[in-house]
């Protein structure tokens, strides 16, 4: 168990948080939530001990041991992979180092002997006979092929040294496990790995995660984070959401008796409690919500973005077609080839590759900013689009504040133009008061990706493209830009590792390969499990 006692940290005079008390109990994963910048990271570093508070402590069960999953990549360059995971046992790594270095001795001692039984008894205690077998077999299950394991860390091409940092998170069963975004750079085979891995953990797992559909996989609780607080509720991510939705509706509602509204909360629990006893790893969440007291649910004091697109047109006949398109990337890895489809109304197409560059690239050649190396497309005369890049980097430049930055971007259709008018865009993004006069060049990586979307919709775009919507966003403004895309009347071409605004959002899935496409009108999860589907993929990326 861990204890969180009246813990209070501040830098200067921001407090993070304010006397927090919180408890985490054996077979429980915690989902920790909040928006950017609200801590959500820190205090998983207050937990391990890296960050001290200015006050209060932190307690754990005596005896059990905490893993965490690390996030600088260069700390274990000089060692190989297999001892990158093994380095994640402390206690056993330290057995097996003093073991062989007795072991190596030229005049081995009694002394030396019986300190080797000793090592020996709790060398087997902690798996060490197996230890190097069963580190391999977690680096194979995280998707680290063996041809590595003996390479230095150094060596290991970035996309897997997170995958040997989470294997070692993962190694020798520890009691308490945080994990802070654990899914980044991983693919959907090990992000559907790692979710029935931790949705069966019986031990304490707390992780910071910003895709929803992860969350609601693994979560029997969510800590949320907000106004210098921390609260523990019942239930994954979207039972939170969708529970403090309701109670803020039911507040609002001054007509609604209050039996009735106790009635409408214990039939929302039922529903959510008999959904998750369908899920094979869900018994934990179940048996969590049962256990749920009706008066733990509140509503949520957090604020969405309103992202509305109103397309000043429909969409004609003719929208995209795309005839014969490919493309290598700089060092001449092919990363798409024969791309040839034609977009329709009602399209909302998500687009797939093993390599990402292959999807930045694609939605480069079609929005004009870089040439294919074969092939055509066309727009068609009636299409209004609006792009969000990957890397955004290029509309900042310039240390314009937030009001004169927009004012670059208005249509020359929209007359009239004034500061009210430019405010109400930002005001649908949450940037409110003076933000509006900050900086371009000092905002954070989520303030950007708000201002782009600002831009978007100002556009009235008919056609929406958007590379990885999700980076750098919090799950409120995630959520509502989920939400608009499923509303959206017009076109949305996209791809994004977020699997639930890939599920809802997509109609249609076409995934550009070096040796063509494969193009379906399915929804992404169907996609996924479709067998032809699956052969087609081996073919293309053999």
């Amino acid at each position: 168990m861990i204890s969180v006692n009246n813990v209070t940290l501040a830098y200067g005079k921001r407090v993070l948080f304010d006397e927090v008390n919180l408890k985490f109990t054996k077979g429980n994963c915690y989902g920790v939530i909040g928006a950017n910048g609200a801590g959500k990271s820190t205090f998983l570093k207050i937990l391990s001990g890296e960050i001290e508070a200015n006050k209060g402590n932190i307690e754990i069960t005596p005896g059990e041991r905490m893993a965490v999953l690390k996030q600088n990549h260069f700390e274990f360059d000089t060692c190989t992979v297999l001892e990158t995971v093994l380095i994640g046992y402390k206690k056993l790594w330290e057995v097996m180092k003093e073991r062989e270095a007795i072991y190596a001795k030229a005049d081995f001692s009694e002394e030396d002997g019986m300190r080797a039984g000793e090592l020996e008894g709790e060398f087997g205690e902690m798996g060490g006979y197996t230890a190097e077998s069963d580190a391999g077999t977690l680096l194979g299950e995280v998707g680290v092929p063996e041809m590595y394991h003996n390479n230095l860390m150094k060596d290991l091409p970035g996309n897997l040294k997170l995958r040997v940092l989470l294997a070692q998170a993962l190694y020798g069963n520890p009691d308490i496990l945080l994990l802070d975004e654990p899914t980044n750079d991983l693919d959907v085979t090990t992000i559907s790995w790692l979710e029935n891995f931790l949705a069966d953990y019986e031990n304490i797992v707390i992780v910071v995660s910003h895709d929803r559909h992860f969350l609601d996989a693994v979560c029997t609780h969510t800590a949320d984070v907000d106004r210098q607080k921390i609260r523990i509720y019942t239930g994954n991510y979207t039972f939170w959401y969708e529970s403090s939705q309701l109670a803020a509706r039911q507040l609002s509602d001054r007509n609604k008796k209050t039996e009735d509204k106790r009635k409408e909360l214990m039939d929302f629990i039922a529903r959510f409690s008999a959904n998750a006893s369908k899920s094979k790893q869900a018994t934990s969440r179940k048996k969590a919500l049962e256990k749920l007291v009706i008066e733990d649910i509140q509503p949520s004091s957090r604020k969405y973005p309103g992202i509305i697109f109103k397309p000043d047109r429909e969409v004609g006949n003719q929208i995209l077609n795309v005839n014969g398109l490919s493309k290598q990337s700089e060092d001449g890895v092919k990363l798409f080839s024969g791309a040839t489809f034609s977009v329709s109304k009602n399209d909302k197409i998500a687009f797939l590759s093993k390599d990402h560059r292959a999807l930045t690239s694609f939605f480069e050649v079609i929005n004009g900013e870089v040439a294919a190396d074969a092939g055509t497309f066309e727009w068609g005369t009636t299409i209004t689009k609006a792009y969000l890049p990957n890397d955004n980097s290029a509309f900042f430049k310039n240390d314009l504040n937030l009001i004169d930055w927009l004012r670059q971007f208005v249509p020359p259709t929209v007359t009239d133009v004034d500061e009210d008018f430019l405010r109400g865009f930002f005001g649908k993004m949450l940037f409110a008061g003076d933000e509006v006069r900050k900086k371009t060049t000092v905002l954070s990586g989520g303030e950007k990706v708000r201002c782009m979307i600002s831009r978007m919709m100002l556009q009235n775009p008919n056609v929406v493209i958007l590379d990885e919507p999700t980076n750098h966003l919090d799950l409120e403004s995630i959520t509502s830009f989920n939400d608009s895309m499923m509303d959206f009347k017009g076109v949305v071409l996209f791809t994004t590792h977020d699997h639930q605004f890939m599920q809802t959002v997509a109609n249609r899935i076409i995934e550009l390969t070096p040796k063509g496409i494969i193009d379906r009108l399915m929804t992404y999860d169907e996609y996924l499990e479709d067998a032809r589907v699956k052969q087609l993929r081996e073919e293309l990326y053999a």
